[in-house]
């Protein structure tokens, strides 16, 4: 198990915890949204308006299929879980950690966000049926569920070393 997966919904913290993460664990840390906009040149909202969002799930499921066998920590894209293909790509290649956070949580962090296509274009109660639609596929893919209401990104970045270094494998 060479790569650390962060999973959740948006606004659940991938980003935010996987670089506090990365710096306590020493491990590179890669951002798939981040990932893609540095390879399409496009951001999110444009890869969505000029190719759909179908598309871009495919690039999240590239994304995963070539990405290099490295240590390393992955905040994926709100939507990759969707596919049991990612999620059994994430399941081979990594530990999943699932940080779920509850709706209304979420909804005030992401709310007013302009670089996120699917919140621009849908209602508060669109977006939370979409969040229960989700949560079970991301419980699917995960091996850890990280509960992070009420936890700083610290105490969740502190769990999550704890389980890496229980199941690291040992050094030759």
């Amino acid at each position: 198990m060479k790569k650390v997966y962060l999973v959740g919904y948006m606004g659940s913290g991938k980003s935010a915890i996987g670089k506090r993460l990365s710096n306590m664990v020493d491990m590179p840390f890669f951002d798939m949204d981040a990932e893609i906009v540095n390879d399409t040149g496009m951001t999110i909202p444009q890869i969505f308006e000029t190719y759909g969002e179908e598309r871009f799930r495919e690039m999240e499921t590239d994304f995963l299929r070539r990405f290099p066998d490295q240590y390393c920590i992955i905040a994926t894209g709100g939507g990759v879980a969707m596919k049991e293909e990612n999620r059994r790509i994430m399941r081979d290649t990594g530990l999943v950690f699932f940080l779920n956070a509850p709706f209304y949580e979420i909804w005030r962090r992401i709310s007013t966000d302009k670089n996120r296509p699917i919140v621009q274009r849908s209602t508060r109660q669109e977006l939370e049926s979409l969040y229960f639609k989700r949560k079970p596929h991301y419980l699917k893919s995960a091996h850890f569920r990280v509960e992070t209401a009420g936890r700083s990104i610290y105490e969740i970045a502190d769990y999550i070393a704890f389980q890496i270094g229980r199941l690291k494998e040992p050094e030759e």
